[in-house]
């Protein structure tokens, strides 16, 4: 089972401005083959799937936890879209047109299906597919793709930070670099243990040096750079049994029992030109006085 916490993984910066075709990019981190939506139902089937799980509690609880990781990750890119999207079209009577600003931009898809959201899908606007969900059964197999996962979607990642120096995106990016990275120093400790392999001799596939980029540095300073979240306050402990030992930019693995603290997530406005939420201040009122009646109040 999952427990939700209303907390995104960090506290997003409100954007001064919008930027539809940032927020088009950032749709690849999102739901394009290496994106979120990849890495979470890749491990998510991985753990509902795995064989073994008692004798191999180890790598089970590796991928149960990082699966729960992931599930914040796709909410955070999410909101990070959303909050790309902020006042670039205008309310305004139907005649006048006041999603005219969204006309020209790369995915108009936000402006017409989804009142200026994001949407399930890459940065060219095809949908994500369960096509991308890789899981074998094979422990070394799974293992092996998933760190091949999160090395491409690093690559994708610092593609997408050069493309846009939008503020709320570039802080999400930031974030995720140092978690992805963490989590494919975790896949190569796995198929370490599993094979006797060295993975991080194939590193860097590409660099995990995340110094280079502004934007993860208050990250790298509250350590998440070398710690792991069970993401259960009473499983998956075993992680430790993988997560340990030195860390390739030179720190120690720890492992974190919970989850972290996170921050707020964004009330997003009214947008009246898009219909979004369609409540007029009567409509409220009306629910208001309902909600009071359905309390007993």
């Amino acid at each position: 089972m999952f427990t939700r916490i209303n907390r995104l993984a960090i506290e997003l910066p409100e954007p001064a401005y919008g930027d539809a075709n940032a927020a088009a990019a950032v749709q690849e981190l999102l739901g394009g083959r290496f994106g979120e939506m990849s890495t979470l139902n890749n491990y998510l089937f991985q753990s509902f799937n795995f064989r073994g799980k008692s004798k191999l509690k180890p790598f089970y609880d590796l991928v149960a936890s990082i699966t729960a990781e992931e599930v914040g990750h796709v909410e955070l890119v999410s909101n990070a879209i959303n909050l790309c999207m902020k006042g670039i079209t205008r309310p305004g009577d139907p005649d006048t047109t006041p999603l005219n600003n969204g006309l020209n931009k790369r995915n108009t898809y936000h402006f017409i299906a989804t009142a200026q959201t994001a949407i399930p899908g890459d940065s060219m606007g095809k949908s994500w597919t369960g096509d991308y969900v890789f899981s074998s059964g094979n422990l070394v197999l799974d293992l092996l793709h998933n760190f091949f996962l999160e090395c491409g979607a690093r690559t994708h990642k610092m593609r997408v930070y050069e493309m846009t120096d939008h503020p709320t995106a570039r802080a999400m990016i930031g974030y995720l670099l140092v978690r992805g990275g963490v989590h494919i120093v975790a896949y190569a400790k796995a198929l370490e243990i599993a094979t006797g392999v060295d993975m991080t001799k194939m590193l860097p596939v590409p660099n995990l040096d995340n110094a280079q980029f502004d934007a993860t540095h208050p990250y790298i300073a509250m350590g998440l750079n070398r710690k792991l979240f069970t993401f259960s306050y009473q499983d998956y402990q075993d992680i430790a049994m993988i997560w340990r030992g030195p860390l390739p930019d030179g720190g120690t693995a720890e492992v974190i029992q919970g989850v972290p603290d996170g921050g707020p997530v964004p009330d997003l406005d009214e947008l009246p030109e898009e219909f979004a939420p369609g409540v007029s201040r009567e409509d409220f009122m009306k629910i208001a006085e309902r909600l009071q009646r359905s309390a007993g109040m």
